[in-house]
């Protein structure tokens, strides 16, 4: 039987209407039953709060432990390990100290390794302010000697290489050395970041020499990112994650729900893109910054040229070396590379 769908006729006879409701019930029940499949897939993937605490993770680190400090008027956490000259670690966005897992055993095995989830990450506070790098240095010089060192080995990945440059800046006297991770301070080429993507880009990787990093100005909105993401933040987390790992299995699940539930809530939204609009006061302050002259180390994955261009203006010794098969995540992508590139320039 040929049944007439032109929509000028539309189904005139009841039978007509009744073979398109069933098939709109079919459908529709076919659609429910393929979403239920998925919210139970993702249901049995998810992880409980009990799971993704500091101090389920620490279990898995033999040898390491959680501790608090209040420095500079907020409470800092921090995971420590190991033995021997200290090593502070600071993560980035949108990640915590876990961030570091890979390489902290065998950090460890050399130096006493201290990882801070800087100010507003984690488990550290998330003041309405302050935001800023150079008084975020103030934060972690305050750490070292609030742990009772007067000096340490300071290095950082992302927002937190940013941090770490402003303690060798602002606090050269505990600074031994200094290590960024594929990212350096904030100065002008910051501010020529381009609103619009290259002809032809953006893929959903990243394209080394025409990078779109659109998240620099989506997170300088204040308020809105907290009202569109609070409950749904992996959206935005696994976009960047996609975009910017070479080996996208270098996250596991385990690693993806850790960061999505460190940043999950208005406070952890709007506290994590605060760093981002610090960044035209980051500029202005690292333009009155003379050269810093302790050794300083860029390990760069797509952000090697950047760090080759940027460090000599600041820095009087500097070292950059490639991660060679790496996408921005360095230590997690490749951490044996990246924890012997440290080890290496620390002795």
């Amino acid at each position: 039987m040929k049944i007439n769908a032109n929509p000028a006729h539309g189904f005139a006879t009841p039978f007509r209407k009744l073979l398109f409701k069933k098939c709109v019930a079919l459908l529709i029940m076919i659609t429910l039953g393929s979403m239920a499949s998925t919210i139970q897939a993702q249901s049995k993937a998810k992880y409980s709060k009990a799971e993704l605490s500091d101090a389920a993770l620490i279990k898995s680190l033999p040898g390491f432990k959680n501790g608090y400090a209040t420095v500079n008027g907020i409470k800092l956490h921090y995971v420590t390990g190991g033995q021997g000259q200290p090593l502070v670690l600071l993560p980035g966005w949108p990640q915590t100290w876990w961030s570091f897992h890979k390489i902290m055993p065998q950090l460890a095995a050399k130096y006493k390794v201290i990882v801070v989830d800087i100010r507003g990450m984690g488990r550290s506070d998330r003041p309405a302010g302050g935001y800023d790098k150079k008084n975020m240095a103030k934060d972690i010089s305050e750490l070292i000697h609030a742990l009772g060192y007067q000096k340490a080995y300071i290095a950082g990945h992302d927002i937190g290489a940013q941090v770490a440059f402003a303690v060798a800046a602002n606090y050269p006297e505990v600074t031994a050395k200094v290590i960024l991770m594929d990212v350096p301070h904030p100065d002008d080429t910051f501010a020529a970041t381009l609103m619009l993507p290259a002809l032809g880009t953006p893929t959903d990787k990243l394209d080394e020499n025409h990078p779109f990093l659109w998240w620099f100005a989506f997170n300088q909105m204040k308020g809105m990112p907290e009202k569109l993401l609070t409950g749904r933040v992996r959206i935005v987390q696994d976009a960047v994650f996609k975009y910017l790992l070479y080996n996208e299995q270098a996250l596991s699940e385990l690693d993806r729900e850790v960061y999505a539930a460190a940043y999950d809530s208005p406070g952890g939204i709007r506290a994590g893109n605060a760093w981002y609009q610090a960044f035209p006061q980051d500029i202005a302050d690292y333009k009155t910054y003379s050269k810093v002259t302790m050794p300083v180390l860029g390990i760069g994955g797509p952000g090697y040229n950047w760090l080759n261009y940027v460090l000599p203006n600041k820095a009087t010794d500097v070292k950059v070396v490639k991660v060679e098969g790496s996408g921005h995540f360095v230590a997690e992508e490749k951490p044996k590379a990246t924890a012997d590139f440290i080890i290496d320039f620390l002795k």
